[in-house]
């Protein structure tokens, strides 16, 4: 007689082990013969055996014994099943059987691919509950405001003047001197982005107070460049447009107009040399007064070796009152011997 075992995996195992088992007991004890005493069947449908004859005997010489030894066969068979079910539900390889499965008796089964790939499920993301978003965002807002903070803080250190930010400027070009040279000052020119003679130097030295043309101490760097809040090449750099602007302003240029002629002398002279003070003036009045390119060849021709400070003060004021036909200029007027002999002189090349 043959015995179709299914198997269940999953909670119908237990139960199967435990019907088989029953099965086995009850038909056993019938075919051997080893019903209980006062049984009422006991002895009236087998015939019992010699006592010499082991009680195993009986299996193996009846058809019935041979049935009993399948039984074992599948017992231990499903057992073997059993552990093995349960050491793959451990490492997560089974899947549950359906109730399907369990009405129809079915063997579920699974190729090598499918049970790999059932192995590890996906995890789902955790989403983060409302307090932890609230405190992602809290905590990025807080970020980018640091940082926010921190870029501003920065900028306005750097847009007020600091003294010991300029002190350091200063020696990038005096070295270890205190002074800046002519040649930490043809640097300083060419840092700033303007040529040694434009007019914009001599502006700024008026705004430093400098005493020597070509140089600036360093009390004279921090005095001037604290003035015009200036204490990187940058910051004055955005200043020269400003510097330019005064010489617009009448007052202003008449302050820088004087201080060029003291600047430009020699200290141990009282007067400015010719050549000097023709470049100078070119300076100063090369755009502002039609009449200085002939003023300028007066002076070349003439018999002056030097200007003194009544002279080039006189010569600004003359550019500025009178007419260019010289129609209104007063020879009687109070006017230094110079400019009258300039009047002869371009009266008479007029004439020519």
């Amino acid at each position: 007689m043959r015995h179709c075992v299914v198997l269940h995996f999953g909670q119908g195992t237990s139960s199967c082990l435990a019907r088989l088992q029953e099965s086995q007991g009850h038909k056993s004890h019938q075919m051997c013969g080893a019903l209980t005493p006062g049984h009422p069947r006991a002895g009236s449908h087998v015939r019992r055996r010699p006592a010499a004859v082991p009680r195993a005997a009986c299996h193996l010489r009846t058809p019935l014994g041979a049935t009993d030894f399948q039984l074992n066969s599948h017992l231990s068979t499903l057992a073997n099943i059993h552990k093995i079910y349960h050491t793959l539900n451990r490492l997560n390889l089974t899947e549950d059987v359906g109730q399907d499965d369990h009405q129809t008796g079915s063997l579920r089964s699974c190729s090598s691919s499918d049970c790999f790939s059932k192995v590890m499920p996906p995890r789902k993301k955790r989403r983060p509950a409302a307090g932890d978003d609230l405190s992602a965002k809290k905590s990025r807002h807080d970020g980018m405001y640091r940082k926010y903070d921190s870029t501003r803080i920065k900028a306005e250190e750097e847009e007020v003047f600091s003294s010991k930010r300029c002190l350091e400027w200063f020696y990038e070009y005096a070295g270890t001197d205190d002074i800046v040279g002519p040649e930490g000052m043809e640097k300083f020119c060419e840092d700033i982005g303007v040529e040694p003679e434009n007019v914009v130097m001599l502006v700024l030295a008026w705004k430093l107070d400098a005493q020597n043309m070509g140089y600036f101490t360093l009390q004279e760097w921090l005095k001037g460049m604290t003035s015009l809040q200036c204490d990187t090449t940058e910051k004055l750099r955005n200043s020269l447009d400003y510097l330019r602007s005064l010489l617009n302003e009448p007052t202003n240029f008449k302050l820088i107009y004087r201080y060029a002629f003291d600047f430009a002398r020699e200290k141990d002279q009282r007067s400015l040399d010719i050549n000097t003070a023709k470049c100078m003036l070119g300076l100063l009045l090369g755009k502002a007064w039609s009449l200085f390119p002939v003023f300028h060849q007066f002076l070349e021709q003439s018999k002056y070796k030097v200007i003194n400070k009544d002279q080039w003060c006189n010569v600004l004021e003359f550019s500025r009152t009178i007419n260019l036909d010289l129609s209104n200029y007063d020879e009687d007027g109070a006017w230094p011997v110079l400019l009258d002999e300039f009047v002869e002189w371009y009266k008479g090349k007029q004439m020519t």
